[in-house]
């Protein structure tokens, strides 16, 4: 191995890595919000990416109608569940799951008669598939949020398994790729920079810096704090777990998404290419206890290196060094574990 292949092994490391802390960090937002393991992050990195791809070649996604789809439960959910609310207070509440994807619909028409920009076609595809994590919640996780964490990830895995079926009616099984969001090509002694590599650090940096900012100093991101550190008492000062748990649904969704338009320009993503994608977050959600941000960041940086260096010695055994990083860090984590403690903890 020479200079510059280690160059180039390190750079596809950072740049995988970059996008399995997005995922990690969206894992570790929901669990510990609203102790869900959510496994169909995985989905909304293929819906993303897949969603933007079908609407680059001048197409309606199918995942319009699945917005659609949802939003009609959640308002059907919403109106059973408010029976007996004042009228505008029930208008409210069914206002964005009725309204939102209707307008989505008219604004991806629009999109596709006008032949809009590659920006706004991105900008498209997030108010497509972001909108899906909030609905969800409305509609799998919150009728059951006080159930355990094992009934939870039990319908996580069952919701995974149901929307990746819905990937392959929506998209079929050929991959597809998406236009990079820059061709531009830095050259720095050896190494050749992507403009798209570029992109995925400096998007994962941005991302990480502005959830940063929303935790320290929005109100609904102290809220969330609040939630995670101790439930009850968030309840007790009049913090809304519903809105809580929309809230870190959604930004997982979000973070899900971008993640999806960044990799898309990278590789080929197939319906359920996103599973493993998750899977590899999860790792690194876990080498920081599902619940440090730095330590799951980390984490995937090093899967990141791992994944990359094992591809070029040995490619037939890179997943399986890959997931075995995980036994080290649940090996320690039992270990440094108190036997008192509880299922729930």
């Amino acid at each position: 191995m020479d200079l510059s292949i280690l160059l180039v092994l390190l750079q596809d490391g950072v740049v995988s890595g970059a996008i399995y802390a997005l995922i990690a960090l969206s894992l570790v937002i929901v669990f510990t919000v609203t102790r869900i393991v959510f496994v169909p992050i995985g989905e909304f990195v293929s819906f993303g990416a897949l969603t933007l791809a079908v609407l680059e070649a001048g197409q309606m996604p199918g995942t319009v109608w699945l917005l659609m789809l949802l939003g009609l439960a959640t308002a059907l959910l919403r109106l059973w569940t408010g029976r007996g609310l004042p009228p505008a207070q029930q208008a409210r509440r069914l206002a964005m799951p009725v309204l939102l994807p209707l307008l989505v619909w008219g604004l991806a028409r629009a999109a596709l008669a006008l032949g809009a920009p590659p920006l706004a076609m991105v900008a498209l595809t997030l108010l497509i598939v972001v909108p899906m994590g909030v609905f969800l919640y409305d509609i799998v996780y919150r009728p059951m949020i006080q159930a355990s964490v094992l009934v939870l990830l039990i319908v996580s895995v069952a919701l995974h398994l149901a929307l990746t079926g819905l990937g392959l009616v929506f998209f079929g099984a050929e991959g597809f790729r998406t236009e990079a969001l820059s061709d531009a090509v830095i050259e720095i002694g050896p190494l050749l920079v992507s403009g798209q590599s570029i992109a995925v650090v400096l998007m994962t940096l941005l991302l990480i810096a502005a959830l940063f900012l929303f935790f320290e100093q929005s109100l609904l991101g102290k809220a969330l704090r609040a939630t995670a550190v101790n439930p009850l008492g968030a309840r007790l000062v009049a913090i809304s777990p519903d809105l809580c748990g929309r809230t870190a649904l959604g930004l997982a969704a979000a973070i899900g998404t971008v993640s999806g338009i960044l990799v898309s320009a990278l590789t080929t993503i197939y319906y359920d290419t996103g599973f493993l994608i998750g899977l590899k977050g999860f790792v690194a959600a876990i080498v920081g206890g599902l619940a440090s941000y730095p330590l799951a960041a980390a984490g995937a940086l090093l899967i990141g290196l791992v994944e990359s260096f094992a591809s070029f010695q040995a490619s037939a055994f890179k997943e399986v060094l890959v997931f075995m990083i995980i036994i080290p860090v649940l090996l320690w984590r039992s270990w440094r574990m108190p036997q008192s403690l509880d299922e729930e903890h």
